[in-house]
C-alpha cells in the first residue's frame, strides 16, 4: 500500500502523514506480524511525518489492541472479525486517540478517520466507519459531544 494524499493537490499535514503511515505499518502487522515500528520507518513519507506521533500511535495501537477492540465491539453490527484489515485499523487507531489523547477534539478524529477510509478502505467503508466512530465518541467523549451537538 503505498503512501498518497488523500485528495489531489491536498496540503497533507505531518501529523495527517503520521496516521497514513501508522496505517498503513497497522495493516502490515496485521496481515504478517513482525516488528511494526521498523517497517514503518521503511515506508515512503516516514520523513515527513510527525514522527514521534506516528511511533506512539503504532505502540499504543500495538500495546493495548485487545482493549481497544472491546471498546469498538458493542458499537459493531457484525463481528470484528469480519471487518476489512483496514477498516479494523482505522477504527483501532480512532479509538486509540478517542480513549487516550483528549486534546485531539474528537471531530478531528473522525474526520481524519473518515479520509482514511475513502483513501485507503472499500467502497462506502467511510461511512460504516464514521457510524462506528460516532457511538463511540458519545460513548467516550460524552461531554465534548454535548457541547458540539448544542453549538450547531
Amino acid at each position: 500500500m503505498a503512501l498518497k494524499d488523500a485528495r489531489p493537490g491536498a496540503r497533507t499535514t505531518a501529523r495527517r502523514r503520521a496516521r497514513e503511515i501508522a496505517l498503513q505499518a497497522l495493516y502490515a502487522w496485521k496481515l504478517a506480524g513482525g516488528d511494526v515500528l521498523a517497517q514503518a520507518k521503511t515506508l515512503e513519507g516516514w520523513v515527513r511525518c510527525d514522527q514521534k506521533c506516528a511511533e506512539q500511535l503504532i505502540a499504543e495501537v500495538v500495546e493495548k489492541s485487545s482493549a481497544l477492540e472491546k471498546l469498538i465491539e458493542p458499537h459493531l453490527d457484525r463481528s470484528l472479525a469480519s471487518l476489512s484489515p483496514i477498516e479494523r485499523v482505522i477504527l483501532l487507531i480512532a479509538a486509540y486517540e478517542l480513549s487516550a489523547r483528549p486534546e485531539t477534539p474528537f471531530r478531528v478524529v473522525l474526520n481524519e478517520a473518515i479520509d482514511l477510509g475513502r483513501s485507503y478502505g472499500g467502497t462506502d467503508g467511510h461511512k460504516f466507519v464514521n457510524g462506528v466512530l460516532e457511538k463511540l465518541a458519545l460513548e467516550l467523549r460524552a461531554e465534548e459531544f454535548a457541547r458540539v451537538r448544542q453549538a450547531v
